[in-house]
C-alpha cells in the first residue's frame, strides 16, 4: 500500500509512512550529541589514517606522515631494558652456578628471571606450579634421579634427559622385563609384589619374597639392594612413596613390562647461559633444592660414570 505519512497525536511526531498489523514507526531524529560524536568519530579516523600507520597493502602498508611505528617503540623499549639488566646479568654470567646462595641479591635476581623463564618453556609439561603430572617429575619435592643441586640441575636442563641428538644427554636404560622376555608375565607380578612391599604399599606374600630374589638377580645393580635407586645411573628410589608414573600395581606391571623412556629437551641449543643459570636457581628454590654435594661425593661419582 502507499506511504501515508501522518502526525501521532499522542507524541506529536511524525511516522515513517509503513505500518504493519496496527503497529507504526515514529520517525523520531537522532539525538544531536549522538550525531555530533559519530561525526567527530569520522573526522578522527580520517586524521589517524592520514598520520599513523593504517592502511594495508600487498607487501606492506601505509606509512602515516608521523612514520611511527610500533615495532620501533618495542625495539626500543627492549633495547632500554637490556641495557638496564646487562650489569646483574653479567654478575649472574660470571658467577659460578654453585656460588650463587652466597650472593643473595643474585640468587634472587636469577630466581625472579628463571620463575619468568619457566612459565614460558617448562609449563608446558611441568604445570604452572611445577607440580608435574604422570610422566613429568614434580620439581616442589625433593626426590631427583641425578640429583637437585644446583650444578646437578643446570647440567640435566642443558642436556636434557634421553635426548637422541645430545651425547652429554642425561640416559638411564631400564629393561623392558616382559616385553624382552627377560621375566615371565608371572615373575613380574611377583617383582611388582616386592617394590610394593619396598615402598610399603603391601604387606610380605609369597609372592614378594619370589620377587625379592628376582629384584637382586635384575634390578639390585641400577637400584642398590634396598631399592634407594642411584643417581649416577637415574635409577629412582622404589623404597619412597613418590612415583613418576605411578606405584599402583597395574602401572608398576606396565613399567616392568614395557620399560619408560620419557624424554627432556635439551636446552642448552635453545636457552642462553644465563637464562639456563637462572631456571636452575628457580627450579632449586621450590622447596626440594639440595646443597651442593661435597667434593668427595663429586669425585665418586664421576669416577663411577
Amino acid at each position: 500500500m502507499a506511504e501515508q505519512k501522518r502526525i501521532d497525536h499522542p507524541t506529536g511526531t511524525e511516522t515513517v509512512g509503513h505500518e504493519w498489523d496496527g503497529i507504526e514507526e515514529l520517525n523520531t531524529p537522532l539525538p544531536r550529541w549522538w550525531l555530533l560524536t559519530f561525526y567527530a568519530s569520522i573526522v578522527f579516523a580520517i586524521g589517524y589514517v592520514v598520520m599513523y600507520p593504517a592502511i594495508p597493502f600487498l607487501h606492506g602498508n601505509s606509512k602515516g606522515l608521523s612514520n611511527w611505528s610500533s615495532r620501533r617503540e618495542l625495539a626500543k623499549t627492549m633495547g632500554t631494558e637490556a641495557t638496564r639488566k646487562a650489569p646483574i646479568l653479567s654478575a649472574i654470567a660470571a658467577t659460578p652456578i654453585e656460588n650463587l646462595p652466597g650472593k643473595p641479591t643474585l640468587m634472587n635476581v636469577a630466581i625472579q628471571g628463571g620463575g619468568a623463564a619457566f612459565k614460558v618453556h617448562c609449563v608446558q609439561c611441568h604445570g604452572s606450579g611445577a607440580a608435574g603430572s604422570k610422566g613429568y617429575p614434580n620439581l616442589n619435592d625433593d626426590d631427583w634421579l641425578w640429583g637437585g643441586d644446583l650444578k646437578s640441575i643446570v647440567y640435566t636442563i642443558t642436556y636434557g634427559a634421553r635426548n637422541p641428538e645430545v651425547a652429554e644427554t642425561r640416559t638411564s636404560l631400564m629393561p623392558a622385563f616382559g616385553h624382552d622376555g627377560i621375566l615371565t608375565p608371572a615373575q613380574v607380578q611377583d617383582a611388582v609384589s616386592f617394590v610394593r612391599v619396598l615402598s610399603r604399599q603391601e604387606k610380605s606374600s609369597s609372592s614378594s619374597r619370589r620377587g625379592s630374589a628376582l629384584f637382586e638377580a635384575n634390578c639390585a645393580v641400577c637400584h642398590g639392594p634396598q631399592g634407594k635407586g642411584n643417581r649416577t645411573v637415574g635409577a629412582p628410589n622404589l623404597a619412597d612413596g613418590i612415583w613418576l608414573y605411578g606405584g599402583d600395581r597395574e602401572t608398576l606391571t606396565q613399567t616392568l613390562t614395557d620399560s619408560r623412556r620419557g624424554v627432556m629437551p635439551a636446552w642448552g641449543h635453545r636457552l642462553d647461559p644465563v637464562t639456563i643459570k637462572m631456571l636452575a636457581a628457580y627450579v632449586h628454590s621450590l622447596g626440594g633444592g639440595e646443597a651442593n654435594p661435597q667434593p668427595q661425593l663429586v669425585a665418586t661419582a664421576q669416577a663411577t660414570n
